[in-house]
C-alpha cells in the first residue's frame, strides 16, 4: 500500500468520524413531550418540523412557540420526505411509523416519558447530546434544579390533602409523574391513603367520602365526552361547596419538561390562597369520612 493510498483512506475515516460526531442538522419530532424539550434545547434551524399536538393549546403548553415551526402528524411517508438526520419519538407511540423509518436509514432516537424528576434531568440530558447541546442541557437542568430548591423551601409544615381526579375518575400516586407535581407542591396526596401508587381509578363515592382540601381536575375538552362527565357530577359540585379547593391540571402536567415548575407553582398558589383567605382545614382533617371509611 503506497504512502498517498494510506494517508487517503486516513483522511476519509477522519471526515467520517467527523460526519458522524456532527451536530444533527435537520431535526423532527413526532411527539409532544420531544416536541417541548426540542423546542427548548435546539439551535436556531436545527429543528424542522413538530408534531400537531405540539401546536394545540389544550395539551401543548408552548404552543404559540411552535408557530415557529413545520407541524406532522407523525407518518413515516411524510417524516421521511423532511430528509431529517434526525427524528425524535416517544416509546409509547408512532411504533410502525418508529419501524419503517429505521428499515429506510433514518435516525431514531426514542425517549420514554418520565415518570419521576430524575427521569426528567435524564431525557433532558439524553436529548441535549443527541443534538450536540450538552451545555445547553446542562443549563436547563441546574435551573431546573434552582426553581425546584424555590418552590421546595415554601412548602407549609402541615400539608392540605390533595385528589386528583381525571376523565374515567383516574387518578394518580406518587409514584407518577402527576403524583410528583402535587408532593412537590407541598400537598398531601390521598391517593396514597388509599393504595393508589402509580395509576388507577378513584370511585366517586370513595373521592367524596375521602373529603380532600383540594381537588385537582382537567380541563375539559370543548367537544363531548362521556369519561369527563363525572368530573362535573354533582357529588363534586357539593364537594367544593364545603370549601374545598377548586385547581386543575392543565398543558404544564403533559410531559417531563422544566414547564413542570409552573404546575408546581400553580398548586401552591392555590394552597396559599386559602391560607390567606385565613382557610382553617383542621376540623375538616378530622371529620370522618376520609381514607379510613373509604376503605
Amino acid at each position: 500500500m503506497t504512502p498517498s493510498l494510506v494517508a487517503l483512506i486516513l483522511a476519509a475515516g477522519l471526515m467520517l468520524g467527523g460526519a458522524a460526531s456532527a451536530a444533527p442538522r435537520r431535526v423532527v419530532s413526532m411527539n409532544l413531550c420531544t416536541d417541548q424539550l426540542a423546542m427548548m434545547l435546539a439551535a436556531p434551524g436545527q429543528l424542522i418540523s413538530i408534531s400537531h399536538l405540539g401546536h394545540d393549546p389544550a395539551v401543548s403548553p408552548m404552543a404559540d412557540r411552535a408557530r415557529a415551526y413545520g407541524r406532522n402528524h407523525g407518518h413515516a411517508e411524510e417524516l421521511f420526505r423532511l430528509r431529517p438526520d434526525l427524528v425524535l419519538a416517544g416509546r409509547y407511540s408512532g411504533g410502525a411509523a418508529v419501524a419503517m423509518l429505521e428499515r429506510l436509514g433514518v435516525p431514531v432516537l426514542t425517549l420514554a416519558p418520565a415518570r419521576d424528576l430524575t427521569e426528567v434531568r435524564e431525557n433532558i440530558r439524553q436529548l441535549g447530546q443527541a443534538l450536540g447541546q450538552e451545555a445547553r442541557a446542562a443549563r436547563m437542568i441546574a435551573d431546573f434544579d434552582a426553581g425546584l430548591a424555590t418552590l421546595r423551601a415554601a412548602r407549609d409544615a402541615a400539608p392540605l390533602r390533595a385528589a386528583i381526579y381525571d376523565p374515567n375518575g383516574y387518578s394518580w400516586g406518587n409514584a407518577s409523574l402527576a403524583g410528583q407535581i402535587v408532593t412537590e407542591a407541598g400537598l398531601h396526596n390521598i391517593a396514597t391513603e388509599l393504595g393508589i401508587t402509580s395509576g388507577g381509578q378513584m370511585a366517586l363515592e370513595t373521592l367524596v367520602l375521602s373529603d380532600p382540601d383540594m381537588l385537582i381536575r382537567s380541563p375539559r375538552y370543548a367537544t363531548a365526552s362521556h369519561a369527563e362527565e363525572v368530573l362535573s357530577h354533582p357529588a363534586l359540585t357539593a364537594l367544593l361547596r364545603g370549601g374545598t379547593i377548586d385547581a386543575a391540571s392543565g398543558p404544564d402536567w403533559s410531559c417531563g419538561t422544566p414547564q413542570l415548575l409552573g404546575a408546581i407553582a400553580a398548586l401552591r398558589a392555590a394552597a396559599a390562597q386559602e391560607g390567606a383567605a385565613g382557610g382553617d382545614t383542621t376540623e375538616k382533617n378530622t371529620t370522618p369520612g376520609h381514607a379510613d371509611a373509604a376503605r
